[in-house]
């Protein structure tokens, strides 16, 4: 079998909408990378995707940085790409479904009868968990994760979808686009969490330059301040940030305990 990276021998001629990943070039998505080799048009999200993946692009392509356009240049952009039948790549940080702003795209798009797809990619989140080295989920601490923002200067929260609120179920909070909001984000979540409750802030996440801060709800602000991290940032708050390595038996989910059975597995304790 041939494990070369290849491009895809038919473009998808119209608008596919890539998740390049938080950072790190390598942890794009096959179908991705390929995505933007058979591109002849790539508009990318300025600083947040990586300049090795912008090397990719066909030396004929045109590459342009969507950050000073609004929604007009964009859609217009593209659609004349779409007319001289060319595949555009709109490449996005991260997964294109949270906070990529691409509902409002795909919308005018359509209005267009300019066809779409969404590639998705490595989320924050997860390449956030994976730099702790730790497991977001926690059995019998936490098993729900909570994505979520604040409002600063960017579209208005709904009433109910609170910090305070998200807070009270117990669930680990993955705060986006906040860091610049960080004395309010403490200041909402103490008096329901604890002073004590675990929070690490990681910046550029799978980025060369990244940093890692842990610490709790009370400390995690002048430690931030300390490193002058002013954005580009996720927030993670939690108690299971605290389990330690060498869960105990209270920690472990039934899913490889001999006692459970599945539909791939019997249980040990059948045979007895």
């Amino acid at each position: 079998m041939d494990r070369t990276l290849t491009s895809n021998p038919e473009p998808f001629i119209g608008v596919s909408f890539v998740g390049a990943g938080p950072g790190a070039a390598d942890l794009i998505t096959v179908r991705g990378k390929n995505t933007i080799l058979n591109a002849q048009l790539v508009l990318y999200a300025g600083s947040l995707v990586s300049e090795e993946i912008l090397s990719w692009t066909q030396p004929s392509a045109t590459v342009i940085d969507s950050s000073s356009m609004v929604l007009d240049d964009i859609i217009d952009t593209a659609a004349l790409a779409y007319k001289n039948n060319q595949a555009v790549a709109r490449v996005h940080s991260g997964d294109p479904s949270l906070y990529g702003a691409i509902f409002e795209q795909i919308e005018r798009l359509h209005a267009l009868n300019i066809p779409t797809t969404i590639i998705p990619g490595v989320p924050a989140f997860a390449a956030a968990a994976a730099a702790l080295g730790t497991e977001l989920s926690i059995p019998n601490v936490v098993q729900s994760v909570v994505l979520t923002r604040t409002s600063v200067r960017s579209t208005s929260m709904p009433n109910q979808e609170t910090l305070e609120n998200f807070a009270k179920t117990g669930a680990t909070l993955a705060i986006h686009l906040s860091i610049n909001n960080l004395a309010s984000v403490v200041k909402n979540l103490s008096p329901i969490l604890g002073d004590d409750c675990p929070v690490a802030v990681l910046y550029r996440v799978s980025w060369p330059d990244q940093q890692i801060i842990t610490g709790n709800l009370k400390s995690i602000r002048e430690q931030v301040k300390k490193q002058r991290i002013t954005r580009t940032a996720l927030i993670l708050v939690g108690k299971g940030l605290l389990i330690p390595q060498d869960h105990t038996s209270q920690t472990q989910s039934s899913l490889y305990n001999p006692s459970h059975h599945h539909i791939f597995r019997k249980s040990n304790l059948s045979s007895q």
